[in-house]
């Protein structure tokens, strides 16, 4: 039994006695609504559900076949739960399991809860962060949370809870399916909309065993999108299915997302040309906006003509979405226009055709699900690049969206740096305005500016999550259908201003993406597909965007517009810097640097930190900090998925709590030595209780390194070593390194 902030996990193996074993417990006896998990650690299959009826729940799981398989059930109980409270913690472990990637879970996407109830974040939002840290000690997950928001596998995951708006869009398709005057769907709507999640969402929901769905839990909207998947199922019982996507990292990226996933397979994810080998019941195609015509097509003219002719299209005016309309006995397409960036991708007017086309039903999207300004900046992004500013027009002001100008590219790049630090997946990008000449010469640089020499991205597969993607600068073929948290764009020589037009230009002879303005006569259309791609590049940055402009009127154009980051802007000279702009006033802008240099390997040399020797360091503007908040500077190589090698590091004094799942800096004393000195670590704090009559005692304590390097082993504390050991801080962010200092 583990537990701990007012719950308990017990374990029991998942056999015909547990529910007489359940019988004898007093949660199951009073009916008390509880949250469980069954496993299969060798078949590596699980199921969450909730319950208020333990005993009945798991005697109808045992009758289930695909159920009766798993082989441990690890049931929750809190006296705080009630039936919302279960709800709540049961979507969030399905989404974050899945997430993980530890298991296939059994479970059906229907029926997750997200609604807001009593102390929903006050009390049970710190609950399942504390339950979660308890799975990873049993083994049961393996990544923290923070590292799951991260990952592609939950970003796109088909247990994603869905909007409203996106519920909404799915019964559409479904009632398209249904519909023998409708073929076709076309769902239109702009980045970060939501697109890719609701075209996964479907493919899990149409592929799940219906005797998977609990129906009688279900009602409302979530009863009405089992029956419509009940009607498609008795159509199509074993309907063949693909997702097709254009670009080939995306698609790299999606079907890493259908390998985990029970029901689903990477093969269900195709290319365009893939059509030509079979006929589908259903094709859904994502960014659809990219399916091509035979303009510009480079290396991949050889495998449009041989699928167009196998299909028997005439190679010159055919197009893909052709080909979908042809192999798909139904087709659903997601769409945005203004991420159309290449005179290769399929004209407007096919899309305004199929529109208009009479056995096609069109479903509109207006929601913002990325991008943390939501509409706000959406429409703010299309005055600014389109429509033009009103002269009346502010700069852009949100406590949601961190949008920022910086005039130095260093600075642009140093900012970026640190908020991969800070929230990882952080990066680079610009318009196509330099050569690829480290495609063919890995040691070529790419761009010079600004007293930067730089690269572009080493690789076009999955580029964003690839190891030295925050050491490079990524183009939109890299990054288009991707989220990151924060984007440093950079506007290239491509783009700049007409003060006396008032409008944005575009300069062709710096645009050296050949496949992407060969064959474009009208400039009206280079320019729309360069605004296009800067759009979407501002788009992919879901906490923040950070922009740095060569264009000097572009640049002035936008810094009214756009605020500009205060610690880019150029110093006064040094004798009219005023006072306060320099003293360090300890615990308000600054925290005291300890001398203990704490290993981030295993427990450093004995050293001794003396207090009187202490010297105070700024901490970053914005940056919170008491007289609990110290700093030291980390050495070593295992932490470096979250500390790098010499960082100095903002910890605040231990004082209490649970510490399980977080980073710590940990002391361990010599009892022969204790006087001359300490050893100190950080790494991620786990740790194993048991109870007895006195109270809640430490098993062991294992202390995890976070590292690429799969050299690093944790370190295990047993009980009888835990008298020497201690919480000194816990860790809050990296706030400078060696050649800050």
């Amino acid at each position: 039994m583990t537990g701990g902030a007012g719950f308990e996990i017990t374990s029991y193996r998942f056999d015909r006695l547990l529910p007489k074993e359940l019988l004898e417990v007093p949660f199951a006896q009073q009916f008390w609504p509880i949250v469980y998990l069954l496993s299969n650690g060798a078949s590596k299959h699980a199921y969450v559900g909730e319950t208020s009826d333990a005993v009945s729940r798991m005697v109808a799981h045992f009758r289930n076949a695909t159920k009766s398989t798993l082989t441990d059930a690890h049931l929750i109980y809190s006296d705080r739960f009630n039936k919302s409270a279960t709800l709540d913690i049961e979507a969030n472990l399905i989404k974050y399991l899945d997430g993980d990637g530890q298991y296939k879970l059994l479970n059906g996407n229907l029926g997750l809860s997200n609604h807001n109830y009593y102390q929903k974040y006050e009390v049970y939002r710190e609950m399942f962060q504390a339950i979660w840290r308890n799975l990873r000690e049993l083994k049961i997950a393996k990544h923290s949370l923070e590292q799951i928001d991260n990952l592609d596998t939950f970003k796109y995951s088909p247990f994603k809870t869905l909007s409203a708006e996106q519920r909404t869009g799915v019964k559409a398709v479904l009632r398209s399916l249904l519909d023998d005057s409708h073929r076709f769907t076309l769902i239109e709507g702009g980045a970060g909309s939501g697109k890719t999640v609701m075209a996964v969402y479907l493919f899990k929901l149409l592929n799940t065993p219906l005797d998977e769905f609990d129906l009688q839990r279900l009602e409302g909207e979530e009863y009405e999108l089992a029956e419509l998947a009940r009607q498609f199922r008795a159509r199509y019982p074993q309907p063949r299915m693909a997702l097709v996507v254009s670009m080939s990292s995306f698609r790299s990226t999606l079907k890493k997302v259908f390998r985990h996933v029970k029901d689903l397979h990477p093969d269900m994810v195709i290319g365009p040309a893939e059509l030509a080998q079979r006929s589908y019941d259903l094709l859904v195609v994502d960014e659809a906006h990219r399916l091509r015509q035979r303009v510009n097509l480079g290396s991949y003219y050889r495998n449009f003509d041989q699928a167009a002719t196998a299909m028997g299209f005439d190679k010159h005016t055919c197009t893909e979405v052709d080909w979908v309309q042809l192999k798909g006995r139904r087709a659903v397409f997601f769409y945005d226009k203004y991420q159309s960036i290449r005179p290769s991708d399929a004209n407007e007017a096919v899309f305004d055709r199929l529109r208009e086309n009479s056995e096609t039903n069109v479903v509109d999207l207006f929601a913002q699900f990325r991008v943390r300004g939501g509409k706000k900046y959406v429409q703010f992004l299309h005055r600014l690049l389109y429509d033009g500013m009103d002269a009346a027009a502010k700069s852009y002001q949100s406590r949601d969206y961190d949008l920022k100008l910086f005039s130095r590219l260093a600075g642009l790049r140093t900012a970026i740096q640190e908020k991969e630090k800070e929230h990882g997946l952080s990066r680079l990008v610009a318009g196509y305005a330099w050569p690829w000449l480290s495609k063919t010469d890995k040691q070529a640089v790419d761009i010079h500016l600004d007293g930067l020499q730089l690269r572009w991205n080493g690789t076009n597969i999955d580029w964003v999550n690839s190891p030295n993607a925050i050491n490079e600068v990524g183009c939109i073929h890299t990054t288009q259908g991707y989220d990151l948290n924060y984007t440093g764009i950079i506007f290239g020589p491509e783009i700049g201003y007409d003060p006396a037009a008032g409008e944005i230009v575009v300069r062709a002879e710096h645009y050296h993406d050949k496949n992407g303005k060969a064959t474009i006569k009208d400039p009206k259309r280079l320019k729309n597909y360069i605004l296009n791609i800067y759009r979407t590049l501002m788009l992919r940055g879901i906490r923040g965007t950070y922009i740095y402009v060569c264009d000097d009127a572009l640049r002035d154009y936008f810094s009214k517009y756009i605020p500009v980051a205060e610690s880019d802007t150029p110093q006064k000279p040094e004798t009219d810097v005023a006072e306060s702009d320099t003293l360090i006033i300890p615990f308000e802008n600054s925290v005291p640097l300890y001398d203990l240099s704490a290993a981030a390997g295993n427990f450093s040399e004995q050293q001794q930190v003396r207090d009187e020797e202490k010297e105070f360091i700024r901490v970053p503007e914005g940056v919170r900090i008491t007289r609990d908040h110290f700093a030291c500077r980390v050495i070593g190589e295992s932490m470096n998925q979250r500390i790098p090698n010499g960082s100095i590091c903002l910890f605040r004094k231990y004082s209490g709590g649970s510490r399980n799942g977080q980073i710590v800096l940990a002391q361990h004393t010599d009892r022969q030595d204790a006087d001359f000195g300490s050893q100190y670590t950080v790494k991620e704090y786990h740790s194993t209780k048991y109870q007895r009559e006195d109270g809640w005692h430490h098993l062991g304590i294992t202390l995890s390194p976070l590292s690429n390097d799969p050299g690093y082993e944790p370190i295990h504390l047993q009980e009888d070593e835990l008298s020497s050991f201690s919480v000194i801080g816990l860790f809050e962010r990296v706030v400078g390194s060696d050649c800050h200092l």
